[in-house]
């Protein structure tokens, strides 16, 4: 078992109650709970069916912490709801891409597993193939903007770093957080007039 895997069971465990934490984007969805952890048998399964491997980071938080919920945005989804996904091709220079549902057997392209429930067609994914292997993604699916690649070297890494960002506080616009600070200060986030 991977050593972060304690620390990270903590530091959830915590988040709920500090009171100077962030506001995380769709937490009364999750509500910070996870489903059961998934065992390995019902990995190597989903696994057989795609045909992929999954990176080892997410397979130790699937059969370690938990299979699903808490997690940034909407949550971790089930895996069996996760779709393997391909990155569209670039279409002009710097362009943004967006993703399509990976045919069966397309070897030969990058693969992405959507793994968090983002909203509309707002994308968080875990690159499972390629150069990109085990990092996280967010992006649009129909290209609207990014992807952008998180700076995290793997799951785990990228899970710590909402946490440790939640509870310090901390607005971090990539992972959807909101500091008490601005929250104080509804003026600062005042939404546009209705015309």
């Amino acid at each position: 078992m991977d050593p972060r895997i304690p620390r990270l069971r903590c530091k959830l465990a915590a988040i709920p109650f500090q009171p100077l934490r962030s506001h995380s984007f769709g937490e009364e969805q999750h509500e910070f709970r996870l489903g059961p952890k998934l065992a390995e048998a019902r990995v190597a399964a989903f696994e057989a069916e795609h045909d992929i491997a999954l990176p080892e980071a997410y397979r130790q938080f699937l059969t370690h912490i938990g299979g699903s919920g808490a997690a940034p945005f909407y949550g971790l989804m089930p895996l069996e709801q996760c779709s393997p996904l391909v990155m569209n091709p670039r279409e002009e220079p710097l362009a943004p891409r967006g993703f399509d549902d990976a045919e069966p057997g397309c070897h030969g392209r990058d693969l992405f597993l959507h793994v968090i429930e983002m909203g509309c067609t707002d994308v968080c994914v875990i690159a499972v193939t390629g150069p990109l292997t085990g990092r996280v993604l967010i992006g649009n699916s129909d290209g609207f903007w990014g992807p952008n690649v998180s700076s995290a070297t793997d799951f785990l890494d990228w899970y710590e770093r909402w946490l440790n960002h939640m509870s310090a506080g901390r607005d971090n616009r990539a992972l959807e957080l909101t500091s008490p600070q601005l929250r104080a200060h509804p003026a600062r986030h005042r939404p546009a007039p209705n015309i």
